[in-house]
């Protein structure tokens, strides 16, 4: 299934809530909150801290992103097995993730990649692109 595009207007339209949320949960300056900056590598988020922003964004946006739906997402209706094998991405998986993340640089995408790395590619910008996608859902829904 062909998903809808989002356009770097709608990107921008959530961004200054996004960026201010991500700038509280992770006690820092809203200025240190790029689009493209690395949550875990640029930023020093944990795991932790990515169920804080959700929990931030969900109460800002009035959405529901439930655990593990970037993952979920990425794999679409692809069989597991497809997807990874003993935790690494399969060829195919890694051209699924490198298309659903097509905000993030090329070069940041190692071969192998394991399925738990996946995280650490992670900007504002995805979930920016994550709160889009919920808010459509809603309204779908709704």
């Amino acid at each position: 299934m062909a998903e809808a595009v989002i356009s770097k207007e709608e990107i921008m339209a959530v961004f200054p809530t996004v960026q201010k949320t991500m700038a509280d949960a992770l006690g820092c300056d809203v200025d240190d909150i790029k689009l493209d900056v690395s949550l875990i590598e640029g930023l020093d988020a944990e795991s932790i801290d990515f169920l804080d922003m959700v929990f931030r964004l969900e109460r800002a946006f009035k959405i529901k992103v439930p655990r593990g739906k970037i993952i979920e997402d990425v794999r679409g209706d692809m069989p597991v097995s497809e997807f990874e094998e003993n935790g690494i991405l399969t060829e195919k998986g890694l051209a699924r993730l490198r298309e659903y993340l097509s905000e993030i640089d090329a070069s940041r995408f190692k071969t192998p990649m394991r399925v738990d790395h996946i995280a650490r590619l992670y900007t504002p910008e995805t979930f920016c692109k994550l709160v889009i996608r919920a808010q459509r859902e809603s309204q779908a829904a709704g």
